[in-house]
């Protein structure tokens, strides 16, 4: 006889859960900002190994590796990125070491912010954070294109309004 599987306890819902991804332009924004950084501390580590020490040069070629492995993992990590809205709540996942799974009920919404940087105006790219009483609760969708942060930043307040009846 087979044990029975433990159900997992990120993925309780039903298979007619719709998960909406980010944008794939995410991918090229988080690309170029990790390109940034990786730079920004490569210079700086040669510039400090050719004035004071030559270990710097292998700080600078560590950078580089750790830069390169996080690139080959990158695409993974924004393929996880996911909500869904339901007539309740809104559901955000991400993760793929460590899996986490936010569920924001409506009605305990305070406000909706909608963010974008310089390198993701550029790509028509916008972030929307959901912020509830609890900070721990709050929850982010980065990476979605601008006309769809608007549309979920409207309906998101209009859910939040219409449901604040409970608070």
């Amino acid at each position: 006889m087979n044990a029975p599987v433990a159900p997992d306890p990120l993925r309780p819902w039903p298979d007619n859960v719709q998960w909406r991804p980010v944008s794939p332009r995410y991918f090229l924004v988080r690309l170029a900002v990790l390109a940034l950084w990786v730079l920004v501390v490569t210079v700086a580590c040669v510039v400090t190994g050719v004035l004071w020490s030559a270990w710097f040069l292998l700080a600078a070629a560590a950078v580089l590796v750790a830069g390169a492995v996080r690139a080959v993992f990158l695409r993974r990590s924004i393929r996880s990125w996911g909500y869904a809205e339901r007539a309740e709540d809104l559901l955000v996942r991400h993760g793929l070491l460590i899996r986490r799974l936010s569920i924001v009920p409506y009605a305990r919404m305070q406000f909706v912010d909608v963010t974008a940087g310089p390198i993701e105006r550029a790509a028509g790219l916008a972030t929307v954070t959901l912020h509830t009483a609890a900070a721990a609760s709050d929850a982010t969708v980065p990476g979605l294109e601008a006309a769809e942060a608007t549309r979920l930043r409207d309906r998101l307040s209009a859910l939040g309004e219409i449901r604040e009846e409970g608070l």
